[in-house]
């Protein structure tokens, strides 16, 4: 009987030599650290040293999250992940109407430089990596975590790090967008000219299939909206003035890694191999860096279940294990009770520990590409990538990713999916252990972390002594400054940093870009 991947691609019971005929190792699959990187970006890959080790946390006050951000890091975390709230996200304030009742609940309350100190006090900022998940306002809080840095006298050009700055999923999977398209990618270029003028090793953006598949997409289309995303983001930026050269080797990927082994090693197989040929041959890119498709991955929080949490421990060890085979750059492993509620201190910390014993108590950091060859594997990423250029090609026959998402056309191809996966699991096709097969007659008590309420008037009350100490003079011609510049073509990030030094709230920079930009309206579907 033959079985289906993810993506829909049969897969063979058994693979020979027969499944590689007329296929040159040379082109396909190539030198680790050596175009097109099939085999890893780095010669040396986790033999040298291992991935980077984040865990993604915030949550209620920036004091809890800084708490919890110091434990990570005493147990061995080797990069910060922070986790905004909703309200942060989509740019309010925590007393604007819009927020109530989301204040804290997603991830943790920024908003103003105030709650950055407190977020990242007593963390020396030049020893750590941070990952920011913020899209339409990133700019915003980058500058907050420069702000800080340089008050702990960290000069920005030390900063390392990746805000996810990634507006154009945000239409297609997740919908977290404040602005319409065209003003979002000119911020996006702006971050761009930033970031190489003043904090040259930050990741400008991490380009993410993550809350794609997270809404339903499979392997394929993960890959494929993802890099047609980012061949928009190097089409902006090069409109822009920018070589790609200049921009391209601070560009990062953010992918899921599912429980699926074989086709997760595949297709960050194939994204490599695809990225690395769109760079050199579309855009003309010499440098490799430019080339080379770097990411960070999460395990699949999709794939968790409420039902037996403790399974998922199982579920995230195979996940982790698939991301490392598959060669990721940095990993986050989901804690076992997150289908549940935020993770306790306990779940977090084995959820690290499972990288832990990943790198340090088995093999796989031994040699560079453990699957390097392999029947199955190396066919498996042949057909992803057949699938993901199919994809992409619609997607350029509609006019690119803007125009794509303007019709609807990714958002309505990941519901598809969706809902096929829904029936089989329904049907009892696909099977889910604990939800549809093994399940159990009772399900043990379980005391899940919760968020206080009470965060919400604490935040108002800080943004209100906040307006009350600062120059508001000042701050008015900060903002009104930042108009004039997102009117005309000035990089709006100058007079942003200078209204957040000055006291702005995160609310009151989003307003003023919402008072010249407007905000998006999504289209129905295609």
């Amino acid at each position: 009987m033959v079985r289906n991947s993810e993506s829909g691609i049969p897969i063979e019971p058994v693979y020979g030599p027969d499944a590689l005929t007329g296929w040159d190792p040379a082109t396909r699959l190539g030198e680790a650290g050596s175009y097109p990187f099939t085999r890893g970006v780095y010669p040396s890959m986790y033999t040298g040293r291992p991935w980077t080790m984040r865990q993604y946390a915030g949550f209620g006050t920036a004091a809890e999250s800084n708490a919890r951000y110091k434990q990570l890091i005493a147990n061995g975390t080797t990069g910060l992940s922070v986790a905004f709230d909703l309200p942060t996200q989509m740019g309010h304030d925590s007393d604007a109407p819009l927020a109530h009742g989301e204040v804290g609940k997603v991830g943790v309350a920024i908003d103003s430089i105030d709650d950055m100190r407190v977020l990242f006090g007593g963390i020396p900022l030049d020893q750590v990596s941070t990952s920011m998940t913020i899209n339409a306002p990133a700019a915003v809080l980058l500058l907050l975590y420069q702000l800080v840095a340089e008050e702990q006298g960290v000069p920005a050009e030390r900063l390392t790090g990746t805000i996810q700055n990634d507006v154009l999923k945000e239409y297609i999977a997740r919908g977290t967008y404040i602005f319409p398209p065209k003003p979002s990618l000119r911020l996006i270029a702006d971050i761009f000219k930033y970031c190489r003028a003043e904090i040259p090793k930050w990741n400008t953006i991490s380009i993410s299939g993550y809350h794609m598949a997270e809404a339903g997409a499979s392997p394929a289309q993960e890959i494929a909206f993802t890099l047609a995303d980012g061949i928009e983001y190097v089409r902006t930026a090069v409109a822009a003035g920018m070589d790609v050269d200049d921009f391209a080797p601070r560009l990062s990927f953010f992918f899921v890694a599912r429980t699926t082994i074989l086709e997760e090693i595949a297709k960050f197989r194939a994204a490599r191999r695809i990225w690395a040929r769109v760079m050199r041959e579309d855009f003309g890119a010499r440098n490799p860096k430019s080339m080379m498709l770097r990411f960070h991955t999460q395990t699949a929080g999709v794939q968790l279940t409420a039902q037996q949490p403790e399974v998922n421990l199982v579920r995230v060890t195979v996940q982790a294990l698939a991301a490392v085979l598959g060669g990721t750059q940095s990993l986050h492993t989901n804690s076992f009770d997150e289908a549940i509620a935020l993770p306790t201190d306990k779940s977090a910390r084995l959820a690290l520990r499972t990288q832990q014993v990943l790198a340090h108590e088995t093999d796989v950091t031994a040699t560079v590409d453990p699957f390097a060859g392999s029947y199955a594997v190396e066919r498996m990423t042949d057909e992803i990538e057949a699938a993901v250029l199919e994809l992409m090609g619609k997607v350029e026959d509609l006019g690119g990713a803007v125009a794509a998402i303007e019709r609807g056309f990714q958002k309505n191809e990941i519901e598809r999916n969706a809902y096929r996966i829904a029936q089989e699991t329904d049907g009892g096709e696909r099977l889910v252990v604990g939800v549809n097969r093994f399940q159990l007659d009772e399900e043990e008590p379980y005391e899940p972390l919760r968020v206080d309420p009470a965060i919400e008037a604490q935040q108002a009350e800080r943004l209100c002594k906040l307006r009350a100490w600062r120059d508001g003079s000042r701050v008015d011609e900060a903002l009104t400054r930042l108009r004039k510049a997102a009117e005309g073509a000035d990089n709006v990030l100058y007079p942003m940093k200078d209204a957040l030094a000055a006291g702005a709230t995160v609310g009151e920079v989003s307003d003023a870009l919402r008072d010249v930009w407007g905000t998006y309206v999504p289209t129905d579907a295609f």
